[in-house]
């Protein structure tokens, strides 16, 4: 099972991620109370061994700024949320990409050119529970479910939707910060 825990801020927390055995690593770089600048991203990333992907997260910028920000951020990977058009993916070619979904959009990974296909709660990116099993057979490729995940829900999440990996960040939180033992909490649920 694959396992991307995203909106890391501090380097503890990406110590944990890592240790715990964390694939993907997300930074934000977006509008968000998540958000990180590009140097902090940067900083954080230098902590994080050549097998856990680093990946930026955006939502509705600019391929052009998108790709500046990314390299900036020093990002191996850039994910981008929402209603991106197709164009958007093609203009980042180059960079390991990741689409973020809704469940009502084409769940094909690859569809858009993207190597990591992630599909959310109806609201992206809102951390709110949802029907996974409603998705079961649908998303093709390698994709993450996401959305309202945490250590008490993920391993039932897993068998009703079936997904490659899982993607999580408000739900390794307590009062709005990661919790390191939330984090190893997620991941060993995750992979049980």
């Amino acid at each position: 099972m694959y396992v991307k825990i995203c909106g890391l801020r501090e380097p503890a927390h990406v110590t944990a991620a890592v240790e715990a055995g964390a694939d993907a690593i997300g930074f934000v770089l977006t509008t968000s109370k998540r958000r990180v600048t590009p140097a902090e991203a940067r900083a954080l990333g230098e902590a994080v061994p050549p097998h856990v992907l680093t990946v930026g997260v955006f939502a509705g910028e600019a391929p052009e700024i998108v790709r500046a920000v990314a390299v900036e951020a020093g990002v191996r990977a850039v994910q981008l949320h929402g209603n991106h058009p197709h164009s958007d993916f093609i203009a980042l070619k180059g960079l390991t990409l990741v689409r973020a979904v809704a469940a009502d959009a084409d769940l094909r990974c690859g569809a858009f050119d993207e190597e990591l296909l992630i599909v959310d709660a109806p609201k992206p990116g809102s951390g709110e529970s949802w029907n996974w099993a409603a998705i079961r057979g649908r998303p093709s490729g390698k994709w993450m479910l996401a959305g309202g995940l945490d250590s008490r829900n993920v391993s039932r999440a897993i068998s009703e939707a079936r997904p490659w990996g899982v993607d999580v960040s408000s739900g390794v939180e307590r009062e709005g910060r990661k919790d390191a033992d939330l984090i190893y909490e997620f991941v060993t649920e995750a992979r049980r």
